[in-house]
């Protein structure tokens, strides 16, 4: 059973909202991390701010297809958006109380300071499937990231932002359609991965300049998706597989894998990079001399440092001799899982008519949910990730009762909490402890809400998927706007 969360009224920042649409802007005044330690920095989640709250500037607007960026703590723009929905709700507007994403561009900011930090060597190219939100795309973009795509629609949306060379993309999907080849060749991405000998025959067809990578099988046991049961040329096959592609006049150029999306054992990387080794023998004994290894993804954010150590270990030792390989990786989730938060409204609450006094006690001692919210994004939506992505999600209060100031000492029951449309598997959370005295029109606030999220929502029922509001609120604002803005002056993105 998940525990409440529920939100302070003044910390870790504090803050007044005034009755404008301008949003608050903070300027930091006592930041206690070490200078000189980059590492340090960007792992401070929650650092103690004093700040003091200014009127702001107007949303910026980077890239005019675009909406606007905000300035401020996501928080700000969770609350902000929740009172402009009671504004719109009071006008009598459809949708008002439409549920809705913040985005924080800053924190994708901050992990590919973690992420260069830690693994210097290696070049993210970033998994476009996990979220592929166009903010997201320019900034990594503009930070010189690749890009792993599986599909002709996810090669387009980073060729058409501009700006983004072919090489910087690898279509990272074994299994390809023979006109997807085709329009990878015409788009002049070369780098392609493939485990069996028909994506053999289909690449000599359709694009037979291609720069091959032999996806190998490797232990993904510890990871909450794993993909070997679909892909993954096993080590016995692939000297055949090598020889088929000599036979084609084909040019295998590397060796890739995957441990799984969301590794939570980071020790499995010592025996993926052992394997990808003998593969390398593999492909010299072939006649190939190997440039390129991709790392592929599965980097969990809590444990991205012990990932990267036991990575850089196994590199070092099956790889000590390295100046001519080039060293890429496919994370997704650790750049975005931590930059998105959703704010969702109680749109029906299913409940006893009347209780005593009595009653309310047995009800807070029971395992069992004494009340049923109805939630405006569920799983056919937002909430995807419950069902693809092994998610649990932690439901808090952002507002009760037309306030943000919500006390520790209410009284609270079990509740479950369910998304908005006819399907009864449509359910956020089994079982979750929250304050009894929610209603309807009442907000719960999600974290870790940028991983395969809004990437996989559906219409199912006539519910639109949440939009999102852009800030840059944390370490790394400036920074986050001036890449963006070079990247827009440059004529790309917009």
């Amino acid at each position: 059973m998940s525990q409440l969360e529920i939100l302070p009224a003044v910390n870790p920042i504090d803050f007044s909202i005034s009755s404008s649409d301008s949003y608050a802007q903070f300027h930091e005044s006592s930041l206690p991390w070490t200078t000189n330690a980059l590492v340090n920095d960007i792992l401070a989640t929650s650092p103690p701010l004093r700040v003091t709250a200014t009127p702001s500037h107007e949303a910026e607007v980077i890239f005019p297809s675009l909406p606007p960026l905000h300035s401020g703590h996501p928080e700000i723009h969770l609350r902000n958006g929740i009172m402009n929905a009671s504004r719109l709700s009071a006008a009598h507007e459809p949708d008002a109380e439409k549920a809705f994403f913040v985005g924080d561009l800053s924190v994708v900011y901050r992990q590919h300071q973690r992420w260069k930090a830690c693994l210097p060597e290696i070049q993210p190219f970033y998994a476009v499937k996990c979220n592929p939100d166009p903010y997201i795309i320019r900034l990594l973009a503009s930070l010189g990231a690749g890009f792993d795509c599986a599909s002709n629609n996810e090669i387009a949306q980073i060729l058409d932002v501009g700006g983004i060379d072919p090489s910087r993309i690898i279509f990272a999907n074994p299994c390809k359609a023979v006109s997807f080849v085709r329009n990878a060749a015409k788009r002049g991405v070369d780098k392609m991965t493939f485990d069996n000998a028909d994506e053999l025959h289909k690449i000599a067809r359709a694009h037979p300049r291609a720069q091959c990578i032999i996806r190998i099988l490797t232990d993904d046991s510890k990871s909450l998706c794993a993909f070997g049961i679909k892909f993954g040329a096993p080590l016995v096959t692939v000297p055949g597989l090598l020889a088929k592609a000599k036979e084609l006049n084909l040019d295998v150029v590397g060796v890739s894998f995957h441990v799984g999306s969301g590794c939570y054992d980071p020790s499995v990387y010592m025996d993926a990079i052992m394997r990808a080794r003998a593969v390398f023998d593999m492909g010299k004994e072939a006649g190939y001399t190997f440039n390129l290894l991709d790392v592929g993804g599965g980097f969990e954010d809590a444990r991205f440092e012990h990932a990267a150590t036991v990575l850089t270990q196994a590199i070092d030792r099956y790889f000590p001799d390295r100046q001519d390989i080039k060293i890429i990786a496919e994370p997704g989730r650790f750049y975005v899982s931590k930059a998105f938060r959703l704010a969702a409204n109680i749109i029906a609450r299913r409940a006893p008519l009347s209780k005593e006094p009595s009653q309310e006690t047995a009800d807070m001692a029971s395992d069992q949910p004494a009340v049923m919210y109805y939630i405006n994004d569920g799983v056919y939506g937002a909430f995807n990730c419950i069902l693809f992505d092994h998610q649990v999600a932690q439901p808090y209060v952002l507002s009760m009762n037309g306030s943000f100031h919500i006390s520790n000492s209410e009284p609270k029951h079990v509740s479950s909490v369910w998304g908005p449309t006819c399907d009864s598997i449509d359910c956020v959370s089994a079982s979750t402890v929250l304050p009894s005295a929610l209603q309807v029109g009442d907000w719960l606030g999600f974290d870790n809400m940028g991983a395969y999220t809004v990437c996989a929502a559906s219409q199912f029922n006539g519910f639109e998927v949440s939009n999102v509001i852009y800030t840059t609120g944390s370490f790394g604002c400036t920074e986050v706007r001036a890449a963006l803005a070079a990247f827009a002056a440059e004529g790309h993105g917009l």
